[in-house]
C-alpha cells in the first residue's frame, strides 16, 4: 500500500469519485492524534502546514513539521504537503516564495502548494510556472490558486449571502482554462463558495461560517482545466454538497479550522484532552462530513474496490 505517490492519489481520487482530506497542523502535537485518527478509519489523508503556520501559529517551521511527520506519520494512509505559500501574504506583504517551497522540497515535502491569487492573472500564471518546473525538477505535484476563498484577511468579511449572491471571488472558468494551460499546475484550488476560518486573534475560536457551494460553476470548471480541483475551506459545509463537489471535480478537501479550534479549547488545561479532541473530530470529520472512510485501499488500488 505504501507505493503510490501524492500525485497517484490524488489523481486517482479525481478519477473515481473520491476525495483526498489534508489536515492543517498549526500546533505540532496536533499531528499524532491525525495520523492515528486516518489508521483507524483506513483513510487516505494529508498532513500539511501551511506558511501561516509557523508564522502566526506554533507549527515551528517547514522542518520541524517535517521532523514531526518523520516519527508520527504512517506511509500506509499519510502523504506530507505543503500548503499555501502565497507571493503575497494575508497581511499584504510580499513573501519570498521560492525559498520557502525550495527549503520544503528539499526536507521532503511530496507536493507543494503557491498561492498566487492575490496576483494579476499574468504574475500568478508567472510565479505559478516557476514553482511547476522547481516541482518538475524533484518529481512531484504542485497546487495553484486561481480565485479568492476568503477568511483569511485582516478586518470583517461581508455577510456570508451577499459574497454567495456577487460571486465575489469566484474563480473565473475562462481564466481557469488558461491558467493550467501555461502555469504547469498539477491541481487547482478554486473558490466557488468556501470560506477559510478567520485566522486573526480576536477571531480565530469565531464559529466558521456555514458555506455552501456553486456546482454549476464547479463542474464548468471542472470540465474546462482537466486538472483535480482542490476544494479549501472544506469543513462546515452540508455532506450532500461535499459529495456533490467530488463528482464534479473535487479530488483534494483542506480541513484546519474544525480540528485546531478544539485543540485551542482544551490545550491550556489538558494537552492530553486536546489531543484526544482532534482525535475524535477527525475521525467525525472523515465518517459523517466526508463520508470516506476506507479510502485507503481503494486509492492505493488504483481507485477501484479490492
Amino acid at each position: 500500500m505504501a507505493s503510490a505517490t501524492t500525485r497517484e492519489w490524488v489523481h486517482r481520487a479525481w478519477k473515481n469519485g473520491l476525495a483526498v482530506p489534508a489536515f492543517n497542523i498549526p500546533y505540532l502535537p496536533m499531528m499524532e492524534p491525525v495520523v492515528r485518527a486516518l489508521a483507524d478509519t483506513r483513510t487516505a489523508g494529508l498532513i500539511m502546514v501551511a506558511r501561516l503556520e509557523w508564522i502566526k501559529f506554533a507549527a515551528g517551521s517547514i522542518e520541524a513539521v517535517r521532523d514531526e511527520y518523520a516519527r508520527v506519520g504512517d506511509r500506509r494512509v499519510t502523504r506530507l504537503h505543503l500548503d499555501h505559500v502565497p507571493v503575497i501574504d494575508e497581511d499584504n506583504l510580499r513573501v519570498d516564495y521560492a525559498a520557502d517551497i525550495g527549503r520544503a522540497i528539499r526536507a521532503g515535502y511530496e507536493s507543494v502548494m503557491v498561492d498566487g491569487s492575490r496576483l494579476s492573472l499574468e504574475e500568478n500564471i508567472a510565479c505559478t510556472r516557476r514553482v511547476s518546473e522547481m516541482a518538475r525538477a524533484a518529481g512531484i505535484p504542485v497546487e495553484a490558486e486561481l480565485g479568492a476563498v476568503m477568511g483569511h484577511e485582516a478586518g470583517p468579511l461581508p455577510p456570508y449571502e451577499e459574497l454567495f449572491r456577487s460571486r465575489r471571488g469566484f474563480t473565473d472558468p475562462d481564466e481557469a482554462e488558461r491558467f493550467v494551460r501555461e502555469s504547469g499546475a498539477d491541481w487547482l484550488s478554486i473558490a466557488v463558495g468556501s470560506i477559510h476560518g478567520a485566522i486573526s486573534d480576536s477571531a480565530r475560536a469565531r464559529k466558521k461560517i456555514e458555506a455552501r457551494l456553486d456546482i454549476g460553476h464547479l463542474d464548468n470548471i471542472n470540465r474546462r482545466c482537466g486538472v483535480p480541483l482542490v476544494l479549501h475551506g472544506g469543513t462546515g459545509i452540508a455532506r450532500e454538497c461535499i459529495r456533490d463537489a467530488v463528482r464534479h471535480g473535487i479530488a483534494k478537501i483542506n480541513v484546519a479550522t474544525a480540528i485546531r479550534q478544539p485543540y485551542e479549547r482544551h490545550a491550556p488545561e489538558s494537552p492530553a484532552r486536546a489531543r484526544d479532541a482532534v482525535y475524535a473530530e477527525t475521525v467525525r470529520i472523515v465518517r459523517e462530513e466526508l463520508a470516506i472512510e476506507g479510502s485507503a485501499e481503494q486509492i492505493n488500488n488504483g481507485g477501484n474496490r479490492p
